[in-house]
């Protein structure tokens, strides 16, 4: 995209303020954004199979295979939609190619997706730990080890399913409600460690299951003809009402059928979330992410279904494991009823892990949607407005919490409730997507990275057979659920015409505020976009000082900074980063940009600080996804000297010098190193080296070296020997001896730093931070050695 830069100077009342249009992130490879998508689309496989046998009967497994297999068609738009866009979500693309009408209309249905993820997941994970409990209660009373009060008539004491279960994902939607007000962030590497967890689960699974299956003698489903099909009343929806068309379905019951297990499909969307912070070369690595969450799906959703049919007699299937098939599915392998028992509650805490990550996922993604649709203006600058404390979006996270919550309550815990309603944000989500997709393929010309095939040409003309088909499948499920799948009907038309009218007329109020505020800005700023920052864009020298700030009633660390740089030889920059969760914008152009309420007051503070210390200081807005990422990348671009930010009210300045050095590790080369300060409300500070300097040796250090250097000097064959030849020898040898012994070395350096640190350095270690170096003194300038007090 072309910049917006503005050529003509702004007038000298205006101050010149720049907003950057990409955003600042930290690149992950195709394999953590593998298992971002997998705690989500994963989930799916602990309950999918369970709701569509109870809604279209026992030929269930082969329509759950056919949706996995569809699934890579309907993953291959996504990548395409990706080429085109850094985040190709479906609000960016329908809106490219639809207009915002059906943007907003997309977007409602996408929300009703992912705020039904977080309760039908926690419910989900809530069914397989009560059914644990349960049995273990049978366990118990058989080996006489439960007490009598817990015993009934025979029969030991049985948690409600759906209550149990709806308590436990209220609980759990609570705590990952608060994670995200502090502002806590998904993590790669965790998402990472739960799907290598479930790995080992899946493969223990499917190669004891197919040894069951051999054992035990293979029994295959019915196959998914009509005559097969069993719909229960539920399931027909507004066509119960019409028994005499029953008979008649044919291929259309096969539809019905396909509609009614498409939510295993559900977390597509998460591909197109991380493909903005995928590796580069970014679409190679996104095609293999994408090949790895196919098979992976397909062989863990699609072929546990496939074996829990097979393995588990009807009547246990259908009335004791219908809502944990997986459960059930390891209570019925071949081997000792121990082993069985413990690879059960194995499958519980896995379940639990990525089930109830999948709560924290759905409400980051939630969120991260509407700060998109806020971004442009079509929710008004109060959802905005951040934390006082800890700077999160915590308006939309409540709001997004709320609903859930309501979720839960209003469903009390039936899972096949929530599994029917589920299905209506994820069909018409891919469905407008594709639609979208179609549309630009005429509508824009321009060269694509990859196109979904097969495509034919007539002439001039290009033909998407491929994308047609996958778009026609996708209309003609969503159509037939409208009349199949009445709780999805009602609730999701409720649901997404109810946020269709909101963000309309949030959106109708936005643009006459946001009309003033741009008369008001004229006053104040020049805005000025660009697609990158640089010194020159800023305007500034080498060896600035650039300040964050993000509360304009606190500028403590402005007022800091420009105490301690009163002269005019440092520029001062000041930044205020944008953060971005999943979903987020990749890019902020001039005609979307809504410069909030909040960003106005902030920079109006900054411009009167820099005034009452007769100072000039250049402004910067940075979109980010990450605020140590998006610091470390700007300091390294405008070639600061040092970084000054406040205290977080989340974590300590140590922390917050830790996460700056690991930031400016993972910048690619050449970087510079600066100096990282963190300001106190009362102007004590801390500053930390982040990159490589000099270590601060003590008088005793120095005075060890010289005496090594004046005793190796007497020998006349190293007469030339300096003190610098000391040292690099004896960190040579470390290094190897390191190699070769390193819990002999990692002991005997700790044991010298319990014997010699002061008694009040805190806790061993708690300066050893990554990319990072503490210094002794806030007057200490970059690249020089520390001065004591």
């Amino acid at each position: 995209m072309a910049s917006s830069r503005t050529t003509v100077a702004p007038p000298p009342d205006r101050v010149r303020l720049i907003v950057a249009s990409s955003v600042m992130l930290s690149f992950i490879s195709f394999w953590r954004a593998a298992a971002i998508v997998l705690n989500d689309l994963g989930s799916s496989a602990f309950y999918a199979g369970g709701i569509a046998e109870q809604a279209i009967g026992k030929s269930a497994p082969w329509f759950i295979l056919g949706i996995m297999l569809f699934s890579f068609a309907v993953r291959a738009v996504y990548v395409e939609s990706c080429s085109m866009f850094t985040r190709g979500g479906v609000y960016r693309v329908v809106k490219e190619a639809l207009g915002g009408t059906f943007a907003k209309l997309s977007v409602s249905a996408l929300m009703f997706d992912y705020i039904l993820t977080g309760p039908i997941s926690g419910v989900s994970a809530g069914q397989y730990i009560v059914g644990l409990m349960n049995e273990l209660m049978h366990v118990l009373m058989q080996y006489h080890w439960l007490p009598p009060a817990l015993i009934s008539n025979g029969v030991p004491y049985q948690f409600d399913v759906n209550h149990t279960s709806a308590v436990f994902a209220g609980i759990v939607t609570i705590y990952y409600w608060w994670q995200n007000v502090k502002g806590i962030e998904e993590s790669s590497d965790k998402a990472l460690r739960v799907m290598q967890i479930t790995t080992i689960m899946v493969v223990v699974l499917m190669a004891w299951g197919v040894y069951s299956v051999f054992t035990q003698g293979v029994h295959l489903p019915p196959p998914p003809t009509p005559s097969n099909l069993k719909f229960s009343d539920d399931a027909l929806g507004f066509l119960k009402y019409k028994p005499d068309l029953l008979p008649s379905l044919g291929l259309f019951g096969i539809l019905m059928a396909f509609g009614h297990s498409i939510l295993a499909m559900s977390g597509e969307e998460s591909l197109a979330q991380v493909n903005r912070e995928i590796e580069h070369p970014k679409l190679k690595n996104l095609k293999r992410a994408a090949i790895v969450i196919a098979i992976y799906s397909l062989i863990f959703t699609g072929g546990a279904t496939l074996l829990a049919a097979m393995l588990i007699p009807d009547w246990p299937r259908t009335h004791i494991y219908q809502d944990n098939l997986i459960a059930g599915l390891a209570m019925y392998m071949t081997g000792p009823m121990a082993a069985r028992i413990c690879f059960r509650i194995f499958v519980v805490i896995v379940g639990f892990l990525i089930l109830s990550g999948a709560i924290n996922t759905s409400m980051i993604g939630s969120t991260g949607v509407l700060q998109r649709v806020a971004e442009d203006g079509v929710l008004t600058d109060w959802f905005r407005k951040p934390h006082p404390k800890f700077g999160s979006p915590s308006r939309i996270v409540n709001l997004v919490f709320a609903l859930q919550m309501f979720t839960i309550i209003a469903t009390r815990g039936n899972v096949i409730t929530l599994g029917e309603a589920y299905a209506f944000g994820v069909i018409w989500s891919f469905t407008f997507n594709a639609l979208a997709m179609l549309v630009l393929r005429w509508k824009y010309k321009g060269e694509r990275g990859w196109k979904v095939p097969p495509n034919i040409r007539i002439g001039k003309t290009e033909v998407p057979i491929g994308l047609i088909c996958v778009f026609l499948v996708l209309f003609s499920t969503a159509v037939t659920n409208l009349f199949t799948k009445s709780v999805a009907t009602v609730s999701g038309i409720a649901f997404a015409g109810t946020f269709f009218i909101i963000f309309t007329v949030s959106e109708h109020q936005n643009k006459r505020r946001h009309a003033l505020t741009a008369r008001q800005m004229k006053d104040h700023f020049q805005l000025e976009h660009q697609d990158t920052i640089s010194r020159e864009s800023v305007d500034i020298r080498p060896g600035g000082v650039m300040v964050t700030m993000r509360d304009a009633a606190n500028p403590f660390a402005l007022k800091w900074a420009l105490a301690k740089h009163a002269s005019d030889d440092t520029d001062v920059v000041v930044l205020s980063a944008r953060i971005m969760a999943a979903g987020g914008p990749e890019f902020l152009s001039s005609e979307e940009q809504s410069f909030s309420e909040h960003e106005q007051m902030l920079f109006t503070k900054a411009i009167s600080v820099a005034e009452s210390f007769g100072k000039t200081v250049s402004l910067l807005v940075v979109p980010a996804g990450d605020i140590f990422a998006a610091l470390a990348q700007s300091a390294n671009n405008l070639e600061v000297d040092s970084i000054v930010s406040g205290v977080s009210s989340k974590m300590t300045s140590e922390d917050q010098a830790y996460h700056m050095g690991q930031a400016w590790e993972a910048l690619p080369e050449p970087k510079r190193q600066f100096n990282f300060y963190v300001v106190e409300p009362n102007g004590q500070s801390k500053v930390f080296y982040i990159g490589p300097h000099a270590p601060n040796l003590s008088p005793d250090d120095v005075q060890l070296v010289h005496r090594l250097w004046l005793n190796m000097r007497r020998d006349p064959t190293v007469s030339d020997l300096h003190h610098s030849d000391i040292i690099t020898y004896a960190l040579t040898r470390l290094a190897g001896q390191y190699a070769r012994e390193k819990a002999d070395i990692l002991r005997d350096i700790r044991n010298y730093r319990a014997a010699n640190l002061p008694a009040d350095s805190g806790p061993l270690g708690s300066h050893q931070l990554a990319g990072t170096h503490p210094a002794g003194d806030t007057n200490e300038r970059h690249g020089a050695p520390p001065r004591s007090n």
